[in-house]
């Protein structure tokens, strides 16, 4: 039980990728505004994530796609994102543009746009939880995903309520390494996911 629910939570917070957030964040908010902005973002996908374990399975049949199909190509996007972020392109706000880095800029409150949605909470997030949930079909798997989610929303929160710290600590080179490891991670998640996915399509 112990292992799934790290396993759950190292996925989905490598996904997550809060301290290449951090640093996104500290771009965007003074810094009398961190505490706020990084309660408000990791709530949002707290809620968002545990939205996707409940409803996200139901909408998948609703349009007729099984799961074997989405752990197949969410390994794929999943992989695509490993390979970004292990050759360092996901370490800074350039990881949007010019124009939504400025539309940012201008909003009152950049806690749910862009923060948490899509910085935070993307593709790859969406992905990983309808996975994982239909893999925790019980009762007692969705309580041990929704404790997994719990862990990774209130670790994104402290790592972004400390990004400033961590910035200073890393420094530039530090934090592209993070982000490689990062990388790393995600990339063998990927790969569990495709052949999970392949050979499921290929003996149904």
């Amino acid at each position: 039980m112990f292992r799934e629910i790290l396993f759950d939570t190292i996925s989905i917070l490598t996904i997550l990728n809060p301290v290449a957030a951090a640093a996104i964040m500290l771009s965007l908010v003074k810094y009398s505004e961190i505490k706020h902005v990084s309660a408000k973002a990791s709530f949002a996908v707290f809620v968002a994530s545990v939205v996707t374990m409940l409803a996200g399975g139901m909408i998948l049949k609703f349009f007729g796609i099984n799961i074997p199909s989405i752990k197949a190509i969410g390994g794929v996007v999943l992989l695509i994102i490993a390979l970004n972020m292990i050759q360092g392109k996901e370490i800074a706000p350039t990881n949007t543009t010019k124009d939504e880095h400025n539309a940012a800029e201008e909003k009152e409150d950049v806690a749910i746009i862009p923060m948490a949605i899509p910085i935070l909470f993307g593709p790859g997030v969406i992905t990983t939880i309808i996975v994982l949930s239909e893999k925790h079909s019980s009762l007692q798997g969705k309580i041990l995903l929704f404790v997994a989610i719990t862990f990774s929303s209130l670790l994104t929160y402290l790592i972004l309520r400390n990004g400033a710290f961590i910035s200073r600590f890393l420094g530039v080179n530090g934090l592209k390494i993070v982000t490689r490891i990062m990388g790393l991670i995600i990339g063998a998640i990927s790969f569990l996911f495709l052949v999970g996915g392949i050979k499921a399509l290929w003996y149904s």
